[in-house]
């Protein structure tokens, strides 16, 4: 999304995100052209009503759980109108979002789910699990019941025609005028894509009648079922004995929604002899120092994974050529930023893994810089070396 008003610099594009659009036309290219000048137009087009999206470019990037999902990302140029639109009808859905969604709200976040779904299965009781996945659950939104749920609360006319019009946008799959180009949405009436600033609210709007459905036909109090929802990542804790029974109205009312449970990846958790992962925690029984048996979160194992295979790309032979300032750089937020997302529960474990994989990364990738890749780099660059002079950051 674009950052500033009028009169001020648009912020560069991250190196890492922030890619343009089909039309190619970066932060940059705007400053150069006027930023004012920019805007202005947009505004003009916006008022004449003459406002057309872009179509969108379609990018391709790993699930946690393998293979690859689908982004579809705007143009900077309708980043920027999305924005301005979830700046003024984003207040008013806020009010009506539910307290068991926790996804791209203020004051709200994934580690508060995560306490959340913690506090039910210990302090309630709740020790069935369902752990749910949906089936692509951004790109099978239908558009005539989403659109329904905007228009609860919005009647201007030409706000509704042009979230349509972005639900409807037409996917390029790569740059230039030989790309090729569907529409997809447009025929399946489906989908609002992930990459889009206003997705995340149309996907919280829809989410909602699944928590309202589970309310009125009679499931929570059947179940005795507690929904915790964070975008298309969902749990439903249940007192021991009621999964099945949440699983199956878990599955009615999918289906009445035009939604699809992904079978292979849903299932029922029996704690405390299964676990489950949710949000990047593993929740189950672990152990404390004295043997005893809790219930308790704790980084998984592929959240550690995802944070190696980080680290190891930007400790790869490739980056030999730059400066270790520039390495321990790129580093260094990568591991501040996710011991401050994986601070609850036992972490120390997950801690170690992390830290002695960052350190024998660090010291192979010095040997291959100074010394031609021979031997490990134990003795040459040290712990102290790496966190006392190199200022490595501590896990």
């Amino acid at each position: 999304m674009a950052r500033g008003r009028p009169g001020q610099s648009l912020a560069p594009l991250p190196e890492n995100g922030g890619s343009a659009g089909v039309d190619q036309v970066g932060f940059a290219d705007i400053e150069a052209d006027g930023v004012e000048a920019w805007l202005g137009n947009l505004q003009e087009e916006l008022k004449a009503k003459q406002y057309r999206p872009r179509p969108l470019l379609r990018v391709w990037i790993p699930k946690a759980s393998g293979g690859q999902r689908p982004l579809g990302i705007p143009t900077i140029r309708d980043r920027v109108v999305q924005a301005a639109m979830v700046l003024v009808i984003g207040p008013v859905f806020e009010a009506d979002l539910l307290p068991e969604q926790y996804g791209f709200r203020p004051k709200l976040d994934a580690k508060l789910a995560v306490r959340r779904v913690h506090y039910h299965v210990t302090q309630n009781g709740r020790r069935d699990v369902i752990d749910a996945d949906l089936t692509d659950y951004f790109n099978t939104i239908p558009h005539g019941p989403l659109m329904k749920c905007v228009a609860r609360r919005i009647s201007d006319r030409q706000i509704l025609s042009v979230i349509k019009m972005w639900l409807r946008a037409p996917v390029t799959e790569g740059r230039g005028p030989t790309a090729p180009t569907t529409a997809e949405a447009r025929r399946t009436k489906r989908g609002t894509p992930q990459g889009g600033v206003i997705s995340p609210l149309l996907a919280n709007l829809y989410f909602r009648r699944f928590i309202l459905a589970w309310e009125a036909l009679g499931a929570a109090s059947e179940t005795q079922g507690a929904i915790v929802n964070y975008a298309d990542d969902f749990v439903i804790c249940c007192p021991a004995g009621r999964g099945e029974a949440a699983m199956k109205w878990m599955r009615r009312i999918m289906v009445a929604l035009g939604l699809t449970v992904n079978e292979n990846k849903t299932r029922l958790v029996r704690l405390p002899g299964e676990r489950f992962d949710f949000l990047g925690y593993t929740v189950g029984r672990f152990y404390g120092k004295d043997g005893r048996s809790y219930i308790g979160t704790a980084p998984s194992k592929r959240a550690v994974q995802r944070v190696c295979r980080k680290i190891y790309e930007e400790t790869s032979r490739r980056w030999t050529a730059t400066s270790i300032e520039r390495r321990v750089a790129k580093i260094n937020p990568i591991l501040r930023g996710w011991c401050n997302y994986f601070e609850q529960g036992p972490v120390e474990r997950a801690y170690r893994v992390v830290r002695a994989y960052t350190e024998r990364r660090v010291q192979r990738w010095l040997m291959m810089k100074h010394h031609k890749g021979r031997g490990t780099g134990y003795r040459q660059y040290p712990k102290e070396h790496l966190y006392e002079t190199l200022c490595l950051y501590r896990p």
